[in-house]
């Protein structure tokens, strides 16, 4: 068990690597630009940040970012840094200003990305992470295994409530497990929150009525905290089982507020993380930031696709989706499920599921689905049937010969 917050950096500097180590350090505890007199040794010692390894890289001529010193040699270096927790507690906004604060822009700084963050267990205290995860995920979606085949309602906007729910009648009809709302659909008014969730849910309920098995929608509930909460309650009354929220719009406060208040899944979007990651030079691995997230509460989070339409590699999209799962604490391991979207078809299926190794998974495919010749039916058809070949290990031509959706989905996918 430890008592100290412990980071790892990616650290480019034109400076000494380890005196630039020891502004940083300085920087985000007890230091300033210049010695104080009561920064004495035994405050130091008590509150400062400590260097707990620095290693080198190698040297290059060039800085990774403009407006930092000027020199003739950057070094990049694996920087590791802790804190007491007695610094700031276990709360997460004053972390988020400690390790990922001011030392972004210091002038010794010419590259440095947040690589890993580990907290020590009275965070896990202090925050109540995931209330479903993927247990409840599978649990309240009647999924029990496999991938749970989900999309994504299109048009993004512009649809109206009535329209929409036109759209969820075929997927529901068609054998969806999920459906979610797009990130940039909350509540317009072109499709207001609540009309749009009254004329979705008519449908899911009758189609439960009928069948047994309710469709999970994760509604886009992103606002500020009153709307928050009043919109859960709405989806909630109207047999809703998941709401979603746009992780970096509402913030930690604010996920934490809904996770405290929510009795239903929480799905994660979490638009606007390429402005944090694209970067090699500056910013986070993801390991890193969906810790925070998964503390505060998500069920389920993005984690991008393979052959996606973004900028991220595969190998970054599969050590995402490893890292949502990845125990945030010995006894308490916070599992979320990853959320794989981005121009996804059936197409991604086997390679996905070699290298995950398993199906707890969302696959969340828009025109994958909306655009199969043969209708919406079929789409859902198609991709259900391209995971139950990776997951079976057959050849997809293979499985599609006898499977007419599948094999028409292989012309358009």
């Amino acid at each position: 068990m430890t008592s100290r917050i412990v980071a790892q950096y990616w650290l480019e500097t034109g400076d000494d690597p380890w005196r630039a180590a020891e502004t940083i350090a300085g920087e985000q505890s007890s230091g300033t630009f210049l010695k104080l007199a009561n920064e004495t040794p035994e405050l130091k010692e008590r509150s400062g940040a400590r260097i707990e390894a620095l290693d080198i890289l190698e040297v290059v001529d060039r800085p990774s970012l403009p407006g930092g010193m000027v020199s003739e040699r950057y070094t990049r270096c694996l920087l590791t840094l802790s804190w007491p927790l007695e610094n700031m507690g276990p709360c997460l906004p004053t972390l988020m200003s400690t390790v990922a604060g001011n030392l972004f822009e210091l002038r010794q700084v010419s590259g440095l990305r947040l690589l890993s963050l580990q907290l020590p267990d009275a965070f896990a205290k202090a925050y109540l992470g995931p209330a479903f995860g993927i247990d409840g995920t599978r649990r309240m979606s009647g999924v029990r295994q496999g991938p749970l085949i989900g999309t994504i309602i299109k048009p993004s906007v512009g649809l109206s409530p009535d329209e929409t729910a036109e759209q969820v009648k075929m997927l529901v009809d068609g054998g969806i497990d999920f459906i979610k709302d797009d990130e940039l659909q909350a509540d317009g008014p072109h499709c207001p929150f609540e009309e749009r969730v009254t004329a979705v849910m008519r449908v899911v309920n009758a189609a439960a009525d009928r069948t047994g098995r309710k469709v999970m929608v994760a509604f886009n509930l992103t606002g500020d905290l009153d709307q928050m909460r009043h919109r859960h309650d709405w989806v909630l009354k109207h047999g809703g089982t998941c709401v979603m929220a746009c992780v970096q719009s509402v913030g930690l406060v604010g996920l934490n507020a809904l996770r405290r208040h929510s009795a239903l899944p929480i799905h994660g979007h979490r638009a606007g993380w390429g402005y944090l990651s694209r970067s090699p030079a500056l910013g986070w691995d993801f390991a890193a930031w969906q810790s925070v997230w998964r503390l505060v509460g998500v069920d389920h989070l993005h984690v991008n696709g393979l052959r996606n339409k973004f900028s991220e590699s595969d190998d970054t999209v599969i050590a995402s989706a490893r890292a949502v799962t990845r125990p945030l604490f010995q006894d308490l391991p916070m599992a979320a499920m990853p959320v794989f979207s981005s121009a996804q078809t059936g197409l991604q299926a086997h390679d996905t599921f070699k290298a995950l190794g398993h199906a707890d998974l969302l696959c969340t495919a828009g025109g994958g689905i909306f655009g199969h010749p043969q209708g919406v039916a079929a789409g859902v058809a198609a991709l259900r049937e391209a995971w139950d070949a990776a997951q079976a290990g057959i050849d997809l031509k293979v499985y599609a010969a006898t499977r007419p959706a599948l094999q028409s989905a292989l012309g358009f996918w």
